[in-house]
């Protein structure tokens, strides 16, 4: 197993790729999303808000830009593992079922043949309307860390998502007055399996393996739209829809943790670690499950992380390993005091089951 770290577009910088490699990380998984008018969700994610802001204006990633950004990771020492979701302005009408749905079909193509072409071998997305919605954001970690919590008491759950937002995210300032209708469980499957018969084909050829995120929060319903995989038997139908070895897993075992059914995320991790599904691995703490829980310290809640290390070494689970929504410290650099802590657990925890970390990253 590896150890990386998860940046957004605007924390590409040599400081933050120093401070990846001084933590002991060794790979990377990068957000291309840029964020304008909003909080940006690598420093302070998941408020119950009207959105986190309006995503670019939808420029496609190009070939150049991908290779650019490329070479600056490895003369840091650094692998690019994964780039981490499309922007809403990518595909609002994949997921909307819009009338641009074809042509996004065809720019989602064109830019997964570049990944391929640039030699980033992931990308992870999660196929939703609401995206991740409802967290308040408060002293909620031990020590007064500021941390998330979902509690469905004191949100409104049915609140409806604006016209021109998806995913959270304005994607259409202008769009008219109104909101998004809701959207059935049959509806969003329908248009998933569509979406899998159309690309993961092109994501094969081009040796990118396309990873799913679970719903998070995954509850049934949110914002008047179905959850598409709120349940660890719904990553079987996932896999199952279009067999290849470029449809596999994102897989967040918080989320898995938070699911308010079904089985555990050791079993989780043999199920789907067995089928060499994981394509790489959120490793971060919950404590409780739909409809209330709170993030934690890597170290607490209600995972034994080490056993999760233990159980992904014996599926012969080779991939990365990154923190996710890690909560956040009392001091000038609260987010990165936050990884740096997450980072040095997970780094002990592979050395205690015999995983070396130390080396470098072997780049191309």
């Amino acid at each position: 197993m590896k150890l990386g770290l998860g940046l957004y577009r605007d924390l590409l910088t040599d400081e933050n790729f120093r401070f990846a490699r001084q933590a002991g990380a060794t790979h990377l998984v990068v957000h291309l999303v840029d964020y304008f008018g909003g909080a940006n969700p690598s420093l302070s994610s998941g408020s119950d808000q009207e959105g986190w802001g309006t995503a670019s204006n939808g420029q496609l990633w190009t070939y150049e830009e991908l290779v650019d950004i490329k070479q600056e990771i490895e003369s840091h020492g650094l692998k690019w593992e994964a780039i981490e979701n499309f922007n809403p302005a990518h595909w609002h009408d994949v997921l909307l079922d819009g009338p641009k749905k074809e042509e996004q079909l065809d720019n989602l193509k064109y830019m997964i043949r570049d990944v391929g072409r640039a030699g980033i071998p992931i990308i992870g997305y999660n196929f939703s309307i609401a995206g991740v919605w409802g967290w308040t954001k408060g002293p909620f970690g031990r020590g007064e860390a500021q941390s998330q919590r979902y509690d469905e008491s004191a949100i409104d759950k049915d609140k409806p998502i604006p016209n021109g937002m998806v995913w959270n995210m304005v994607y259409d300032p202008d769009a008219p007055e109104g909101h998004v209708p809701p959207i059935s469980e049959e509806e969003l499957w329908e248009r998933f399996e569509a979406f899998l018969e159309e690309i993961i084909p092109v994501a094969e050829e081009h040796g990118v393996t396309m990873a799913l995120h679970p719903d998070d929060p995954p509850t049934d319903r949110l914002r008047r739209a179905a959850r598409l995989v709120n349940h660890p038997d719904k990553y079987q139908r996932v896999i199952d829809h279009v067999p290849s070895e470029a449809n596999a897993l994102e897989f967040c075992l918080g989320t898995l943790q938070e699911m308010p059914e079904g089985d555990d995320v050791y079993e989780c991790i043999e199920r789907y670690g067995s089928q060499d599904k994981i394509a790489y691995v959120h490793f971060r703490n919950v404590e409780g499950k739909v409809p209330c829980y709170e993030e934690t310290f890597v170290d607490e809640g209600d995972i034994d992380m080490l056993r999760a290390v233990e159980k992904l070494q014996e599926v012969d689970y080779d991939g990365v390993l990154i923190p996710d929504h890690t909560p956040e410290m009392s001091c000038d650099a609260p987010w990165h005091a936050g990884m740096a802590y997450a980072l040095g657990y997970m780094k002990a925890a592979l050395q205690a089951a015999g995983i070396a970390t130390d080396a470098p990253a072997t780049v191309a």
